[in-house]
C-alpha cells in the first residue's frame, strides 16, 4: 500500500538486478541504480573535462608586482600565493618570537603590508589578497 501517490512509478528492485546481472550488488533507496522506470539505462553526468580554472582557493590569480618577488609573476592558485608566503616568512625567520601570531615585514614584505612594520597572520591575509587580480 502507497499512501503518498507515488505507486505508479514504484519499481521491483530485484527485476531490476535480475534485467542487468547485478545479483551481488546491493542496491538501496540511497544508492539507486542509473535505471529508470522501465529498467532501461538513464544518461549519467560527465566531466566537461575542463582544465585549471576552478573557484575560490583553487581559483588562479595574478600577484601583483610587489607580491611576485616573493611568490613568482606566473598565475597560481590563491592557496599557493598562501604557502609561498609562509615559505618566505619561514625562511627568513620573520615570523616574531615572542608572539608567533604577528609578522615582522622585512622590505618586500614592507610593501604588501601597506609600509607597516608588524602586522598579525590574519591581517596579513587581507593585505596580501589586495595584490591579487
Amino acid at each position: 500500500m502507497c499512501g503518498f501517490g507515488a505507486c505508479s512509478k514504484v519499481v521491483d528492485r530485484r527485476a531490476i538486478r535480475i534485467k542487468l546481472g547485478l545479483t551481488g550488488e546491493r542496491l538501496s533507496a540511497q544508492n539507486p541504480p542509473n535505471v529508470n522506470v522501465e529498467g532501461d539505462y538513464m544518461a549519467t553526468k560527465k566531466d566537461s573535462g575542463s582544465k585549471g580554472g576552478g573557484k575560490g582557493l583553487a581559483a588562479e590569480v595574478q600577484p601583483s608586482a610587489d607580491l611576485a618577488a616573493i611568490v613568482g609573476s606566473k598565475p597560481i592558485p590563491r592557496s599557493e600565493v598562501t604557502k609561498k608566503v609562509w615559505d618566505y616568512i619561514k625562511a627568513n625567520g620573520l615570523q616574531d618570537q615572542t608572539n608567533k601570531r604577528m609578522i615582522n615585514a622585512d622590505d618586500n614584505l614592507k610593501k604588501i603590508f601597506n609600509g607597516k612594520k608588524q602586522v598579525s597572520m590574519f591581517e596579513m591575509t587581507a593585505l596580501v589578497n589586495k595584490h591579487l587580480s
